[in-house]
């Protein structure tokens, strides 16, 4: 009998992690496959004409506005660029849509939308900086992925 009570258990915990599971694909809505392309094709693709702020050979960014909101979209040159540039911008906060040499930087609402459209995965960043006066000297100078609305 002792034997038969763990057997029982996990059953029970296979049973209900395979329902929960079932529930939340339910409700998750269809993702289409990760945009890939130029900054002008992605802004395309989520239906936005983008402003150009920055075009250098490592990084492109340009503001959006759509419906859904504002937001700043980045291309990249290189993987490790964009992985750079996201580990930098995660310390302000904020909510991050990120596909292959691509991010799109917003409020979460914004971020849910772009995903509908763009795919890609969300990251969220920690917001380890205040606003105001910082120990490293203050403002958001030199850091090109701080949004602001």
């Amino acid at each position: 009998m002792r034997t038969e009570r763990p057997r029982v258990v996990l059953a029970v915990l296979a049973l209900a992690l395979i329902a929960g599971c079932g529930a939340n694909d339910d409700e998750a809505p269809e993702v289409p496959k990760t945009a890939t392309g130029s900054l002008e094709e992605i802004a395309s693709r989520a239906k936005c004409e983008p402003d150009l702020q920055t075009d250098a050979t490592e990084l492109r960014q340009a503001n959006c506005t759509t419906d859904d909101g504002k937001y700043v979209l980045a291309t990249f040159a290189t993987d490790r660029g964009q992985r750079e540039w996201i580990n930098e911008a995660n310390d302000y906060g904020g909510s991050y849509l990120v596909g292959r040499k691509w991010v799109a930087v917003g409020d979460a609402k914004v971020v849910a939308a772009l995903r509908g459209r763009l795919g890609g995965t969300v990251e969220t960043g920690s917001s380890r900086h205040h606003s105001g006066v910082s120990g490293g000297g203050g403002g958001n100078e030199g850091h090109s992925g701080h949004h602001t609305s």
